[in-house]
């Protein structure tokens, strides 16, 4: 599958540098935003003179440039489609337009106009961004990297000629240019951009790593299991191209409803000019009924019966941290009957933080003691674990002492020379001894569940157990044993960390991704708007997920996915006829968003892909908005049938007066605005703040 998004740079003359494509389209740069601004110019211009009586030809010209610049693109568009024998909505508004500036309504005309050439330019913006952070998706991948030749030279090579079975060298805080195993080395990776987990992972010979992703304080050596273009990363790219590409074109409820009145219109008008001809009546008296049955018939009342309140709610909802990108959006918001979650950044915080302190008995450290020890020595350090452990510490105020002789290791954690003593934190897996490890997980049931966080990894080469044996068989006397306090910590789904003073334990702490506050109310909030609970999809691994899934009332649980088997479980879904909204905040999880029925981003720790894919953003990264603006999209679909009931009163009305009677053509007129202003006004009733669904609260 090619795609112009696919190369780095533009098309250069021979022998000169590439030009690198521009990351981020300007928004004046596209013929529809320049062709909506002209029109709103003029429209503004006009307005002062037509409204305090001006010269004709003055307010005259100006409103002919608005139709003409806000009106010949769609115009043409729905000139293309007549020829395909599609009556399109665009000729309709435009259409609608003419016949109001026909019977005198300029105004209200080229408000109209102006109104549709917005929305359009809007969703030009909004396609062009989704484009450029697809593109900009590429720049997590490197552009080079450093291949190992056979005699042990290096060489640095563009990434995207690597070939299966090369060895790449990845040194500490290089991104990873391929997909493929270590074979040499132990570092930690930060993977969350493939799979969402919160924490890096350690890795060490065997164990598969991705392109892009980021290595942490050791060197890894890698030997080249994929092409670059067919990397997860790149598949990324495509399934968001895809998806974008191959989402079904929708229509706002009216237009559905559009296409086929205006063609019974547009017939009907043609009866009624023409059956009372054939009876012997008279041009004038024929004519002029047509002109009123057109007036009254026309679907100005019924587009507007469907804009003001999507509109409304659009207004309201952005003041209330919720940016929907189109009165689509909108709409579909309100139709979904499934909901899935990703974990990590949605239901979760996304950012690691001390959940306790333990302190060993004996050891003559109270928790504020422990922490300030723990901090200290973690202070130099950059891994997540080390910054929440030092944040909690700031929190609580503590001095912290220098830290001399500072060393990480990676997969095992920092030592520290503070005030004297040698301090070493890490994890109880590497630093506490063997005898500890059968006590952690005593029960068989529970060993699979981290088998080479406690077992298998503890001792991968005997040469790393040589080198580290002075300090992985920690002093650990039976009264002051750590292995239930880490056993708690988790079962309670923390990530433990053992403490070291000197060789001896004085202490666990426990780390763990913080549960949004409102996460519980949320999922109770979707179910009751769907009937059915939301499922939880993510990369990280299913113990965690199963923990988290567990206390926000989750049964459904996808554990271990990558973004491939998240859209795979979208699209299974919707082929079951459900529409499902997505929300997430990564960027595996941006093709699940561009292919779901609507995609609601984290704003707050969404990445650029996220959000330019998702249809709405929830910008202050509340996630009780996410039911809230659900419930609002269906207040407004309430209001749109009100409008619809409303217009089409008006309509039936004067249609069979002016058939069975003889309706003035002013008076009309007068009908036919008159219905057009009452749909406006019920619809801008969402713009109230009391419209806004009070959020769920946990």
């Amino acid at each position: 599958m090619s795609s112009s998004l696919d190369q780095r740079t533009a098309p250069a003359p021979e022998g000169s540098r590439p030009t690198p494509l521009p990351r981020r389209t300007r928004a004046y740069a596209l013929p529809e935003v320049r062709w909506a601004l002209a029109a709103l110019g003029l429209f503004l211009l006009a307005l002062p003179p037509y409204l305090l009586g001006g010269p004709a030809w003055l307010w005259g010209a100006l409103f002919a440039g608005a139709y003409a610049t806000g009106g010949w693109e769609p115009g043409r568009e729905g000139l293309k489609a007549l020829r395909e024998r599609t009556l399109d909505v665009d000729l309709l508004m435009v259409v609608a337009a003419l016949g109001a500036a026909a019977i005198g309504q300029v105004l209200d005309g080229a408000l109209l106009i102006v109104i549709f050439a917005t929305s359009g330019a809007l969703e030009a913006v909004a396609t062009a961004r989704t484009a450029d952070s697809v593109r900009g998706l590429l720049d997590l991948a490197p552009a080079t990297a450093t291949r190992l030749l056979s005699d042990g030279a290096e060489e640095t090579v563009d990434a995207g000629l690597l070939a299966v079975g090369d060895t790449v060298l990845v040194r500490p805080g290089e991104r990873i240019g391929a997909d493929g195993e270590v074979v040499g080395g132990a570092s930690e990776v930060d993977q969350a951009t493939i799979t969402g987990e919160p924490l890096p992972v350690a890795k060490e010979t065997g164990d598969e790593v991705f392109a892009g992703t980021v290595n942490g304080t050791g060197a890894l050596r890698v030997r080249v299991g994929r092409e670059p273009s067919d990397s997860v990363i790149a598949r990324i790219v495509r399934m968001v191209e895809e998806a974008s590409r191959t989402k079904a074109p929708t229509q706002l409820f009216i237009e559905k409803v559009e296409q086929r009145y205006s063609v019974s219109m547009v017939l009907a008008t043609l009866a009624v000019f023409a059956v009372p001809l054939a009876f012997g009546d008279d041009l004038t008296s024929a004519l002029l009924r047509a002109m009123t049955f057109m007036i009254v018939a026309s679907p100005c009342a019924v587009v507007l019966s469907t804009m003001p309140p999507l509109l409304s709610a659009i207004a309201n909802a952005g003041r209330h941290g919720v940016l929907a990108k189109s009165a689509v959006v909108m709409e579909r918001l309100g139709q979904v009957d499934a909901v899935a979650l990703d974990k990590t950044g949605t239901l979760t915080e996304g950012t690691p933080r001390l959940t306790d302190v333990r302190p060993l008995p004996g050891t003559g450290l109270d928790a504020d003691a422990l922490l300030r020890l723990a901090a200290s020595a973690e202070h130099p350090s950059e891994h997540p674990l080390a910054r929440a452990v030092v944040d909690a510490a700031r929190e609580r105020g503590l001095a912290l002492a220098p830290a001399d002789a500072f060393a990480a290791t990676p997969g095992r954690g920092v030592t520290a020379t503070v005030e004297g003593r040698r301090i070493e934190l890490g994890s109880p897996a590497r630093l506490l001894p063997d005898t500890h490890h059968a006590r952690v997980h005593p029960h068989p049931d529970t060993r699979p569940a981290h088998p080479e966080a406690h077992h298998a990894r503890v001792h991968p080469h005997p040469d790393t157990h040589a080198a580290h044996s002075d300090t992985h068989h920690a002093r650990v006397h039976p009264e002051n044993d750590p292995a239930p306090l880490v056993r708690e910590l988790e079962e309670a789904g923390s990530t433990a960390v053992a403490v070291l003073r000197d060789g001896e334990p004085v202490g666990v702490l426990g780390v763990a991704d913080r549960l949004r506050p409102d996460a519980g109310a949320t999922v109770a909030a979707l179910t009751r708007l769907t009937g059915r609970a939301p499922v939880l999809l993510t990369g990280d691994n299913e113990r965690a997920a199963r923990r988290v899934a567990g206390r926000v009332g989750i049964t459904d649980v996808r554990a271990g996915l990558l973004p491939e088997e998240k859209v795979a479980a979208v699209r299974a879904w919707e082929a079951e006829g459900r529409r499902v909204l997505v929300v997430g905040d990564g960027v595996n999880d941006a093709p699940a968003l561009a292919a779901a029925h609507c995609g609601v981003a984290m704003g707050r720790a969404g990445s650029d892909l996220a959000l330019e894919t998702a249809d709405a953003v929830v910008v202050r990264d509340e996630l009780a908005a996410v039911p809230a603006v659900v419930a609002l999209s269906r207040a407004a679909h309430r209001l749109v049938v009100q409008n619809l009931v409303i217009a089409g009163a008006f309509i039936a009305v004067l249609v069979a007066w002016d058939l069975f009677g003889t309706l003035p053509l002013p008076l009309g007129v007068a009908g036919h605005e008159g219905s057009t202003v009452l749909v406006g006004l019920n619809g801008l009733r969402l713009l109230r703040s009391t419209a806004w669904p009070r959020p769920a609260r946990g």
